[in-house]
C-alpha cells in the first residue's frame, strides 16, 4: 500500500512537471520571442550552417575575452553604481559617472564584438550572408511588430 502512495505521488508530481512544461512550450511559440537575447549579430549566426556557425561564434567569443579587462571595467563601474545607490545620502554626479562609465565599456565590447561578426560574415558566401542579413532584419522588428 505504501509503495502505491509513493508512486501515485510521483506520478502526479512528474505530470505537473510535464503540464507546465508544454503550457510553456506552447505560450513561447504564440508569442515568437526565441530564448536566446543577445545581439542581433549573435543571434543571427544561429542562422548559418554548422560548419559556419562553430568558427563564427568561436570569433565573437575570442573577442570577448580579448575584451575581459573592458568588460571587467563594465562590471565594477556597475557594481560602484549599485553601492553608491544604496547609500543613505546619494551623491548623484558620482552615480552618473559611474553608470556613464559602466555604458562607455559595454559599448566598447559591444563595437569590438560587431567589428569582428563583419569582418567574418564578409567572408561567407552570399547564401549565407543572406540568412544573417534575413535573420537581423526579423530581430529588428522586435516582438512590438510581428505581434501586430
Amino acid at each position: 500500500m505504501r509503495r502505491l502512495r509513493i508512486a501515485l505521488i510521483v506520478s502526479v508530481l512528474l505530470n505537473l512537471f510535464l503540464a507546465g512544461a508544454l503550457v510553456s512550450g506552447i505560450l513561447s511559440l504564440e508569442t515568437g520571442r526565441r530564448m536566446i537575447n543577445a545581439g542581433a549579430l549573435r543571434v543571427a549566426g544561429a542562422e548559418l550552417p554548422v560548419a559556419e556557425r562553430q568558427p563564427f561564434r568561436a570569433a565573437l567569443r575570442e573577442t570577448r575575452r580579448t575584451m575581459r579587462a573592458t568588460i571587467l571595467e563594465a562590471l565594477a563601474a556597475k557594481a560602484q553604481a549599485a553601492a553608491l545607490l544604496a547609500e543613505p545620502t546619494v551623491d548623484q554626479g558620482a552615480l552618473l559617472s559611474a553608470l556613464d562609465r559602466a555604458r562607455v565599456a559595454d559599448v566598447a565590447v559591444r563595437a569590438a564584438v560587431e567589428r569582428r561578426a563583419v569582418a567574418y560574415a564578409i567572408t561567407l558566401p552570399p547564401t549565407d550572408r543572406a540568412k544573417l542579413s534575413d535573420a537581423m532584419k526579423r530581430r529588428a522588428e522586435g516582438p512590438r511588430r510581428r505581434s501586430q
